[in-house]
């Protein structure tokens, strides 16, 4: 498990694929049970230790989650995550360049639950929730191209289906059509960058999760912010 943020109130992961946040069906251990026993052995807690959920990153994707340390931080991460105060940027691998070099793609997306998958649609239609976010095209190697998204909502799988509505999947996500698995199993997105305004301290957290050494081509701009990449 990577730290690469903490202080006090909050703790942040560099989430390896395959890596889940909270418990699921799997009846594997989430991320939130091995920090809550890290933390434990790290400061020699006594009692119980607390570590809530702010958000989450699907099974399959690694990069960056945010953890909190006390009630009152996840209480207020939980809000500010809810109002869009809270900046994240990702970084996806594609086999296919989309139609713009960079762009605003909207949707609207239904979810069946029972196959655990998206759609997203053009219009709007009954039960469909509105989907946004903006992509760029930042590099490409021989084979790959490397786009970065900033989500303007949070939906299922948001970026995964809306990046293969436009014909881009992403490379390694059999779900939502592209031709080849990952060896390990994760599809190449990444939860590259997250800023926000500490909820109790109000200085700005700034953390930019490196360049996992699977993306051949691309290790280049691990040294790069993401803004100037």
């Amino acid at each position: 498990m990577e730290v690469v943020y903490e202080d006090n109130h909050l703790i942040i992961v560099n989430k390896a694929p395959g890596e889940i946040v909270q418990a699921d069906k799997t009846g594997d251990e989430p991320l939130c049970e091995s920090l809550k026993r890290l933390l434990k052995q790290k400061y020699a807690k006594p009692g119980n230790v607390f570590v809530g959920v702010t958000h989450r990153l699907d099974r399959p994707v690694g990069g960056l989650v945010v953890f909190a340390k006390t009630s009152k931080a996840l209480s207020r991460m939980n809000d500010m995550f809810r109002n869009g105060q809270v900046r994240k940027t990702y970084w996806a691998l594609t086999r296919n360049l989309p139609p713009q070099p960079q762009g605003h793609l909207e949707h609207y997306i239904t979810t069946v639950e029972r196959i655990n998958k998206s759609t997203a649609w053009q219009s709007p239609r009954q039960g469909a929730k509105r989907a946004a976010l903006s992509y760029r095209h930042v590099a490409s190697s021989e084979r790959f191209h490397l786009l970065e998204i900033n989500l303007e909502t949070g939906r299922k799988h948001q970026i995964r289906v809306q990046l293969a509505a436009i014909g881009c999947p992403i490379k390694g996500d059999l779900k939502y059509g592209d031709k080849r698995s990952n060896p390990d199993g994760s599809i190449s997105l990444l939860a590259r960058h997250i800023e926000f305004i500490h909820p109790v301290s109000k200085e700005t957290i700034s953390v930019t999760a490196p360049v996992p050494a699977t993306w051949k081509g691309f290790e280049h701009l691990d040294n790069i912010h993401t803004d100037n990449a």
